[in-house]
Formats: C-alpha cells, sequence, structure tokens
C-alpha cells in the first residue's frame, strides 16, 4: 500500500525564527506557524478571520552535506508577522512529562521548502490565501535557490476573491496573526 506525507500551507510565523545547533554539525530553526480560513461576509463586504486558526510548530534543517540551508533562509530573511508558503512532512514527538503527567506528544512540520510570499509590512494580505502578489521566491524542494534578499511585492491587486487570496489590511492592529 502506498503512502503520501506531505503538506503544504500558508500562514504567518507567529514569532521570530530560533536556531539552534545540532550534536550531528547541523543546524535547525524552529518556528510557530499560524494557519487560518478568512472569508468575506457577503453581507457586509468586509473579510472576517478564521475564529479558530491552527498553530503548528515547524522546523526546518541545514545539514552541512546539502547544498541547500533553508535554517539561514529562513532565520536571516523571515521574521514575526511573514507570510510564508512552507511545504513538509508532519512528524509526530513524544515525550514525557516533565511533571510527571505521563507521555505526551504533538504533531510538527519538517519544512522541505519555503517560498517567501510577503510580510504584513508588504501588504501580504490574511487569511488562509496568504499574501495576494504571488512572486515570492522559492527555496528547498530540490528547486535552486535564487540569489539576492527578501523579494519586494507589490500590494493585492484584488480584494474580493472570496478564497482569501488578496485583501485585508495587512495592518500591524490584526489581532491574529496571520
Amino acid at each position: 500500500m502506498a503512502t503520501l506525507n506531505k503538506v503544504m500551507l500558508i500562514g504567518r510565523l507567529t514569532d521570530n525564527p530560533e536556531v539552534r545547533s545540532l550534536p550531528s554539525g547541523g543546524n535547525v530553526v524552529k518556528f510557530r506557524f499560524a494557519v487560518g480560513r478568512s472569508k468575506k461576509n457577503p453581507t457586509t463586504g468586509q473579510w472576517e478571520n478564521d475564529p479558530n486558526p491552527l498553530y503548528i510548530d515547524c522546523e526546518a534543517f541545514a545539514r552541512p552535506d546539502t547544498k541547500r540551508d533553508l535554517v539561514s533562509l529562513i532565520s536571516n530573511y523571515a521574521k514575526k508577522g511573514d507570510s510564508l508558503y512552507l511545504e513538509g512532512r508532519l512528524q509526530l514527538d513524544q515525550w514525557e512529562d516533565k511533571n510527571g503527567g505521563g507521555k505526551r506528544s504533538k504533531h510538527k512540520l519538517v519544512v522541505d521548502g519555503v517560498e517567501f510570499v510577503g510580510s504584513k509590512a508588504d501588504g501580504g494580505g490574511e487569511g488562509g490565501g496568504g499574501g495576494g502578489g504571488g512572486g515570492g521566491r522559492s527555496y528547498g524542494g530540490g528547486k535552486p535557490a535564487a540569489g539576492g534578499g527578501r523579494p519586494a511585492l507589490p500590494p493585492p491587486a484584488n480584494d474580493d476573491d472570496e478564497y482569501g487570496h488578496g485583501g485585508g489590511s495587512g495592518g500591524s492592529d490584526d489581532p491574529i496573526p496571520f
């Protein structure tokens, strides 16, 4: 029987990424990601945030034997509030609770590829559709990494897409970090 473990998400970083060194000589960057499903209210014409966003822990690895370095890309160019498109796989972490609460577990996303969709300051939109525009750069997933710094994106061109592909204020007063 064939199986597939592939996840594709567009959302926002809820905090700045944190880099750690591994005993094996590589590095890992860990960050938390928020994903939601905004929709346009047909009566008012206003965008409404998802009242139950999904928060997921993510990590990306850099190994000395590979050319792609997702750790450097994410840690240098992504910050709290930025919209990203992530590809990866789910992994289950299990551990014993320090306070004697028994076994604990959670799923996390191990990132294989990233695309910089935009930041809140770039007007990157809101909701599950992420940051309109589309002109971000892709890294990882077997694609060659483009040079240069953070991509500059134009503001969303269309704010009436019912699927959340644009629009939204993208301002810093958003109550939900996506």
